[in-house]
């Protein structure tokens, strides 16, 4: 299994907006691909410097290869759309993690 991790710090004038979009439509539509299993929503504990609100999502994916086609046939217009309602309150970096087990 694939992680899909999405850290997003996100500035506090548009934390609320930002997180109804989140849970209400953009998660959905991620799932939607038909490429991702599961997602988990956590906040990040640590306060940043910059300020703002950091979370982490986590997509779970079954291969290498499902997660390069959501790169190709998805991620461009879904990551659009994040940049268009929320442009610089909202810093992102995305990490793949492979799943080594289970306990």
């Amino acid at each position: 299994m694939i992680i899909y991790n999405v850290t997003t710090n996100i500035h506090e004038s548009v934390h609320d907006k930002w997180m109804i979009w989140m849970q209400h439509k953009h998660i959905p539509e991620m799932i939607a691909t038909g490429k991702f299993v599961s997602a988990k929503m956590a906040r990040v504990l640590i306060e940043e410097e910059m300020g703002g609100v950091t979370y982490s999502v986590q997509y779970a994916t079954d291969s290498k290869e499902t997660l390069q086609r959501y790169y190709l046939e998805d991620a461009p217009a879904l990551r659009e759309e994040g940049v268009k309602l929320f442009g610089d309150k909202m810093l992102s970096f995305r990490t793949e993690l492979e799943v080594i087990s289970e306990h």
